[in-house]
């Protein structure tokens, strides 16, 4: 077939008694943008790294019509790759040394670099800030081979990604579309599942109670009395006879409908379900914190100077910033842990009724290994253990694994249980530094609505740039050492800065127009040879209109 790219046929892949994939055919072609998604734990990176020819399937085969590369979640890189695709993915202020992000560009720009068919990205967004990850947009935007993207980054996969590829139970799930329509679609199939499930069961116990109306129905049939005489007697039992067999017969009938009744399975919940987490003790009061920062240095940089900044109680403000501005080395000062080598001038005050709560990289500490999900978050909880359940399951932690030790649990898990416990613990002021790392997409989501539905006071960090819109509904903004407040939500901070851009475009252009018809009323005084006053009182007239359209209020 023109423009086949990967055939993939019967493909399985175990890790012990799991099986992982059981996909029995895929297919790639030439200029397809594919977004690959599925919960932790899928097999996602297991699948592409199959495709890509590094990791062998147990069964199955697959066969690449064109060369591939690979950007890789982690590990090393292979080669020096290109230091100015490279260069052009870092903050300005870190391309004189190494960074946090240095390795995720280093293997975006190897693998971009080898000008490749079919391109496997793997989180490549990881550790970017939000002006690396729109420059990796851009570029992969003019990429002109096939991309097969992980991420879970969904303004990338929505400005990226025409086709996905739905990984779950081992199998593919195939739908055409950006994610958004995804999203949309899936939730249309989820809920007609549901509405099948609730059919099935309503026809079942329907049959059931059938079943056992007709069993007592025949056991109710009274035989012949003793006093009866023979000639009655043989009629009542000619007639209870009958009764029985008739009986027992319609119980067999529904019984064999209710046999032969087609299975349906319960669906999986709904990642959306939305749900209000209070507090316990409100702060009584309109500001949980406030901030005096004369100055933030890391050795001899200044990072933050002469900020002032307050969380108003019950506001979700998000911190931006780019990388290295300093986002994580102010959370650690208002924790009382600065980071080595950075000193914080200047005045911090919670309120006194505030209980802060904190999420970082560090977050595994907060849990006990050898005890289970559940245990660790109820140590802490307000909240009975249904309704901490409940929270665990809305973050994607559901069935046996919550009675799974820690331990045996992975990075994702522990997140996830580490955010449950803050959720339901007493705090009511959370600071979030990066909660989304090591999250799914579905979690994501379900992470959105309950941080949304949250009723204390929280401050956050986050370079997913979908979730600061979902959650956040003001901005404190970093940038060149300054802070600044923005009392909004991230999209209308775009759609202002839009307009801005838009009313600056609008002013260059009449005094574009200004000057031009200044230009011509002095040709029109004094004309020049070959000039035509009848096309220059044209052009005027026509440009005098114009400008007096520009400057119409409104």
């Amino acid at each position: 077939m023109s423009g086949l790219l990967l055939e993939a046929d019967h493909i399985q892949k175990s890790f012990g008694e799991q099986t992982v994939l059981d996909i029995d055919s895929l297919r790639i072609y030439d200029g397809e943008r594919i977004a690959l998604i599925g919960e932790n734990g899928a097999g996602k990176s297991t699948l592409l790294s199959i495709l890509a020819g590094e990791t062998e399937p147990d069964a199955g085969s697959v066969r690449r019509h064109g060369s591939v590369a690979v950007i890789h979640q982690s590990g090393e890189t292979r080669g020096r790759g290109n230091a100015r695709v490279a260069g052009e993915l870092q903050a300005p202020d870190q391309r004189q040394g190494l960074s946090g992000g240095e390795m995720t560009r280093r293997r975006i720009a190897e693998a971009l670099s080898q000008e490749a068919q079919l391109l496997f990205a793997d989180e490549p967004t990881t550790d970017l800030d939000v002006a690396g990850a729109e420059k990796l947009r851009q570029m992969l935007t003019s990429f002109s081979g096939t991309l097969v993207l992980i991420s879970h980054d969904r303004a990338l996969l929505n400005a990226l990604c025409t086709r996905v590829l739905h990984l779950e139970d081992g199998k593919i799930t195939d739908f055409p579309g950006t994610y958004a329509a995804y999203q949309e679609e899936l939730k249309r199939r989820r809920e007609y599942q549901q509405f099948e499930y609730d059919q099935y069961k309503a026809e079942r116990a329907r049959l059931k109670a059938l079943v056992q109306q007709k069993a007592e129905w025949a056991a109710s049939v009274r035989k012949a009395p003793k006093r009866m005489g023979n000639s009655e007697a043989r009629l009542h039992t000619r007639e209870y006879t009958n009764a029985v067999l008739k009986q027992s017969a319609a119980k067999k009938t529904v019984q064999d409908r209710l046999d032969r009744l087609e299975r349906k399975e319960r669906p999986r919940d709904l990642p959306d379900i939305r749900m209000t987490l209070g507090v316990s003790s409100p702060i009584p009061a309109k500001t949980a914190l406030s901030v005096r920062c004369d100055a933030l240095r890391a050795g001899d940089r200044i990072l933050i100077s002469d900020a002032l900044f307050t969380l108003p109680t019950g506001s979700r403000t998000a911190l931006t910033g780019d990388n290295g501005s300093g986002k994580t080395t102010l959370l650690r000062a208002l924790r009382g842990e600065p980071s080595p080598g950075t000193r914080f001038t200047g005045e911090i005050r919670f309120h006194p009724c505030a209980q802060a709560g904190w999420f970082d990289q560090d977050h595994a500490k907060t849990l006990r290994p050898e005890n289970t999900a559940l245990e660790n978050v109820m140590i802490s909880s307000r909240l009975p253990e249904s309704e901490a359940r409940t929270v665990l399951a809305r973050l994607n932690l559901r069935g046996d694994d919550v009675f799974k030790p820690v331990r045996v649990l992975s990075g994702g898990e522990r997140a996830k249980i580490a955010l449950a416990k803050l959720l339901l613990s007493d705090c009511n002021l959370l600071i979030l530094d990066e909660p989304t790392n090591h999250l799914d997409l579905f979690t994501m989501e379900s992470l959105e609505a309950l941080l949304s539905g949250y009723g204390g006071t929280l401050l956050l960090v986050s370079h997913d740039r979908a979730f600061v819109s979902a959650v956040a509904t003001r901005l404190l903004m970093l940038e060149n050492g300054r802070l600044s407040v923005f009392e909004g939500t991230a999209e209308q901070k775009r759609a202002d800065a839009a307009r801005d851009r838009s009313d600056e475009a609008r002013k260059l252009e009449i005094s574009a127009l200004e000057m031009r018809l200044a230009a011509l009323s002095a040709r029109l005084s004094a004309p020049r040879k070959g000039d035509r006053p009848d096309l220059l009182n044209a052009e005027y007239a026509d440009l005098s209109a114009k400008l007096r359209e520009m400057k119409r209020p409104g």
